[in-house]
């Protein structure tokens, strides 16, 4: 199962990025490739990410500057906007009013399912993939998780480990390991 794992880098006021700090804690491993994105509206970054390292599992990170929980995203919103008073406008002209993603997470009681990932840029990448993956067909599974900025980096990385862990336990139990449509129909960058 080869996992892209992304967050992002400071933005505004916060001189740093708890998602940045956690990526920093989640060990290295063969099937997990780590990425902090700049905090900035732009398609090609995701969809490059996601062309060059063709996974298989998607999980963003994105800061919320309040609370005590993770929020376990469900929906991303075809809308974007770079601060409040701004009027809100979409993210792909036409497009869906939503696309949900299709995993969730289980995080205990640290946890909590969310229906709101803002208009902002944690919106935005998670529109952009999910409707990368869905335009294409992919058999991709996405999810994303807001983290509070005061969040203990360290703990978040073992909940997270540990939910991913989980997952694939669970794929692997029910026989469906991310299948995969056959090498010659499936496209891969070149190296």
């Amino acid at each position: 199962m080869r996992l892209l794992v992304y967050g992002f880098g400071p933005y505004r006021q916060f001189k740093d990025n708890v998602t940045g700090r956690i990526l920093r804690h989640l060990p290295r491993r063969s099937e997990m490739k780590k990425i902090v994105f700049p905090v900035r509206f732009h398609k090609r970054q995701f969809i490059s990410a996601f062309k060059a390292h063709d996974p298989d599992v998607v999980l963003g990170l994105g800061q919320c500057s309040s609370g005590r929980r993770l929020r376990v995203e469900s929906r991303a919103l075809n809308r974007r906007r770079n601060h409040a008073h701004e009027k809100v406008g979409p993210i792909v002209p036409g497009g869906p009013r939503e696309l949900k993603t299709d995993f969730r997470l289980d995080l205990g009681r640290r946890g909590r399912p969310s229906k709101n990932a803002g208009d902002y840029v944690c919106n935005y990448s998670m529109y952009t993939m999910l409707d990368y993956i869905r335009r294409r067909g992919l058999q991709v599974r996405f999810g994303f998780i807001h983290i509070p900025y005061s969040y203990d980096p360290w703990t978040a990385a073992r909940l997270l480990l540990k939910a991913l862990d989980k997952l694939k336990t669970q794929e692997r139990r029910v026989g469906r390991l991310y299948r995969l449509p056959p090498k010659a129909v499936r496209t891969r960058p070149s190296l």
